[in-house]
């Protein structure tokens, strides 16, 4: 199934850091963790020893082309590995995932600041290994990584499930090489430019006139200090004209009422006769 954010006519993004997952053991993971990563443009996925082998050719295959809602190419690209060692032997820099340090004296980091070096270091291939959904990553394919990434989570549940872990760093790369400014409205909306101190000022007299007939203003010597503080509520949104005209419309009906409807007679026209 294909996601309605999925668009093959926008510009495919690509790079950022090898995906090796290690010793993967579900076809619906190794799926998700493909649609994981086309969301914010990683290519390059590896898998190492995958439990049922890959590429599956059995029940699963539909799970996981499935699960991977239209992510497919990576699927179909992924190459397949017998060690971490042949995984990672054309890599310059190696990230280690895990919920522990392991004891290893290696540089322990955030997502946000591994993958921030990673965006900055033009020329090198980096990867991040992702250990069996059961176990993670053990002590001897840690040490092979050159630092560890860690997830600010619960210390009472730090367990990540697989896809989650690479969606992680997959957004976090991205926002890194990208930036993080949200896309483009893909509907043009005519601005509204931002409204003049005379209309917000018409606006405030109308609305201050309106309260103080239902007395809003009491105490009478409360009166100066609510006013300021009705007008800065106003003032911090920094109004549109379109907004005061919608502002200002509403508060006329909840003044004076529903609106009236004017009801016209329609002119009698002559029948045509037929000579």
């Amino acid at each position: 199934m294909v996601g309605a954010g999925t668009d093959k006519t926008k510009l495919h993004v690509g790079g950022g850091p090898a995906v090796i997952l290690v010793r993967p053991q579900l076809a619906v993971n190794i799926g998700m963790c493909a649609r994981a990563m086309a969301n914010f443009g990683l290519d390059d996925l590896r898998l190492v020893n995958p439990r049922e082998g890959w590429p599956r050719s059995d029940e699963y295959r539909e799970v996981a082309y499935s699960a991977a809602a239209g992510a497919t190419g990576l699927l179909d690209s992924a190459r397949v590995f017998a060690t971490v060692e042949a995984a990672v032997a054309d890599l310059h820099y190696a990230y280690a995932t895990t919920a522990r340090e392991r004891g290893q004296m290696k540089v322990v980091l955030s997502a946000s600041a591994a993958m921030s070096a990673a965006a900055l270091a033009e020329g090198e291939r980096r990867g991040i290994l992702f250990g069996p959904e059961r176990t993670g990553l053990d002590n001897d394919e840690v040490a092979i990584a050159d630092s560890i990434i860690t997830f600010p989570s619960s210390p009472a549940y730090a367990s990540l499930n697989l896809s989650q872990a690479v969606l992680l760093c997959g957004y976090e790369w991205f926002k890194a090489a990208h930036g993080d400014a949200p896309p483009a409205a893909t509907i043009p909306r005519a601005a509204s430019p931002p409204a003049q101190r005379e209309m917000l000022l018409a606006f405030f007299d109308y609305l201050e006139a309106k309260l103080d007939e239902n007395g809003f203003f009491r105490p009478a010597t409360k009166r100066p200090g609510m006013r300021r503080n009705l007008r800065n509520i106003f003032n911090r949104m920094e109004l549109t004209q379109q907004d005061v005209r919608t502002l200002w419309g509403a508060m006329v009906r909840l003044a004076e009422g529903p609106r009236v409807d004017v009801k016209t007679r329609k002119p009698i026209r002559p029948k045509k006769t037929v000579e």
